[in-house]
């Protein structure tokens, strides 16, 4: 994570050149006194054990055929929860984005119930900025300020205090940091598309759940796309079928390629989908 302790103009600098550079501050300014609000130690942990042995599970697990069930472990946020409750389940503890993510999601996931960001428990929620561009670290620093940004152009007109809905504590907010993003995509994510630097990144999706993968001790993936994808519509609350859509800026298919091998080296448990009974099979 990156916090206060972090930041350095060496290190920043570091950033300019890395294989994200064209996604990086051009100027120190911004992340300085975004990761200023960011002064306390505990900014630079995910989260903290409540025992040193505690084995910590992140994902779900199906209680019965088309039921989930939440472990009691941690889980990224689906979008729509509403009338899913039962196969969903309600617990999330963090919710990861970009400020491009978020402002989208508000924008096109409205109609599904999507109106605004995850609160979840108020004592162990947290929210996972994703650095792609200084965008994210204005974004942070007005959320964590409950300021609305009117004036920055590469973050747009954008509401925190209103996306928010209330102003969390500043332990609540965490930021990854570029040298892991950087890791996870030369290691695990290492697309073709990466010579169009400029343009690919990797998913929203793929980032949080191997973020997961390194900071947690059972991982369980539903949603993540799979090799039968085609069978099925894109959203698990969709009324209607729609096929999934490809962007040019990520590399599905790879990034299923990687799932489908965690799995089968039991680094991870990746749910299907399976058209035969309704239900999950792994």
């Amino acid at each position: 994570m990156q916090w206060a302790g972090s930041f350095s103009h060496s290190e920043w600098g570091r950033y300019e050149i890395g294989v994200y550079a064209s996604l990086w501050l051009e100027r120190p300014a911004p992340g300085r006194s975004t990761l200023a609000l960011l002064n306390d130690s505990s900014s630079s942990r995910l989260f903290e054990r409540r025992w040193p042995d505690q084995c910590v599970r992140c994902g779900g697990k199906w209680r019965h055929p088309s039921r989930l069930q939440t472990r009691q472990g941690h889980r990224q946020s689906p979008l729509c929860l509403q009338h899913f409750e039962e196969d969903v389940g309600t617990k999330t503890s963090f919710y990861g984005f970009t400020t491009n993510t978020v402002k989208n999601s508000l924008h096109f996931y409205r109609k599904d119930g999507f109106t605004k960001v995850p609160r979840g428990r108020v004592r162990t929620f947290r929210y996972i900025f994703i650095p792609s561009n200084e965008r994210d670290y204005v974004m942070m620093s007005a959320a964590i300020e409950s300021l609305n940004v009117t004036s920055c152009s590469s973050v747009g007109r954008a509401w925190p205090s209103r996306y928010f809905v209330f102003k969390p504590p500043v332990k609540h907010f965490k930021m990854l940091h570029p040298d892991f993003i950087t890791y996870v995509t030369q290691r695990f994510l290492k697309s073709p598309l990466l010579k169009y630097s400029q343009l690919y990144m990797p998913s929203t999706g793929a980032l949080m759940l191997l973020t997961a993968l390194h900071m947690c001790d059972q991982v369980s993936a539903y949603g993540f796309i799979t090799k039968n994808f085609a069978d099925f519509s894109d959203h698990y609350y969709d009324a209607v079928m729609l096929p999934l859509l490809f962007y040019a800026n990520h590399d599905m298919q790879m990034e299923s390629w990687l799932w489908e091998v965690l799995h089968a080296r039991k680094v991870m448990s990746l749910y299907k989908r399976t058209k035969v009974l309704n239900c999950i099979f792994m």
